[in-house]
């Protein structure tokens, strides 16, 4: 699969003819079940995302993580491991009429029946933060997101985000903030009552999501945002670059980042802030 750089956005060119719905579904549970499917169920399991009766939205950005992630959902609703419903929602923040036909032909191919509403959230955030948008951006798509699925029923919503996206974001809090913060695998809503966010592919490798879409010819948009490609760089590339040049020299370097974040010492860090405020390791030293 070639990989084309873009500004904050790559497009993934496939090497293969696309195949067949049956072929790819096959794909998902059979060549790559220890790639994708296991890790799937795994973090199901481990951080406890699904609960019986759940009403899920399956957020459908257009790109090969979150096509993957509805494919990966119908097959676990396929196979009743858990009793739950799915809604297939694609929030349009102003794509181009390219990205928009090609986010609904890959749709129609995989049998995704998503439902797409318009909110022109690029326009916005183009208008009162252009120099940093991503940040604005993101808290915008995710309100019209979750207002969306709890307007048909849903009690959660569930985003593509993955062990590369989990571990770059350990980095760039530490690196570029100056905190240990990590991108959990479920949070409730403080603004949605009753709503709840949940990674199913917490576990999942990037490079696995591309190697599937690579051998089953799937050729997803790229991210389609006009605000991000006027810029030249992005912190988030430059963490990924850092990780992986890292791990050249440094062994289970990605394992280890995340592993970080299961393995806090806390008689063995100088402080720490919850929902009381700041607190010193001085505070306990002086019990």
């Amino acid at each position: 699969m070639t990989s084309l750089a873009g500004s904050g956005c790559e497009i993934f060119i496939p090497e293969n003819e696309l195949k067949s719905l049956k072929e790819i579904e096959k794909s998902v549970i059979k060549k790559y079940r220890k790639q994708l499917w296991s890790p799937f169920v795994k973090a199901i399991k481990n951080y406890d995302l699904i609960q019986s009766g759940d009403k899920i939205a399956v957020a459908i950005s257009g790109g090969k993580d979150s096509l993957i992630m509805a494919k990966l959902f119908q097959e676990l609703q396929k196979h009743g491991l858990k009793n739950f419903e799915l809604e297939f929602i694609c929030m349009d923040p102003g794509f181009n009429e390219a990205n928009r036909v090609q986010l609904e032909k890959n749709c129609k191919h995989l049998n995704i029946p998503i439902k797409i509403f318009d909110k022109q959230v690029f326009k916005v955030v183009d208008e009162i933060a252009n120099d940093y948008p991503c940040y604005l951006c993101a808290r915008m798509r995710r309100g019209a997101l979750y207002a969306y699925a709890q307007e048909h029923g849903c009690n959660k919503v569930a985003l593509g985000h993955h062990f590369d996206d989990t571990i770059e974001t350990i980095m760039m809090n530490v690196l570029c903030s100056g905190q240990y913060k990590t991108m959990m695998p479920k949070l409730k809503s403080t603004n949605f009552e009753n709503m709840e966010l949940i990674r199913p592919m917490y576990l999942i490798k990037e490079a696995d999501i591309k190697k599937f879409s690579s051998y089953n010819g799937l050729n997803p948009m790229d991210c389609g945002c006009v605000v991000a490609a006027k810029k030249t760089s992005s912190k988030r590339r430059e963490v990924k670059e850092l990780i992986e040049t890292l791990g050249k020299t440094f062994d289970n370097v990605d394992k280890n980042i995340f592993n970080s974040a299961n393995c806090v010492h806390t008689d063995a860090i100088l402080g720490w802030k919850d929902d009381d405020g700041r607190h010193s390791f001085l505070d306990k030293y002086n019990d």
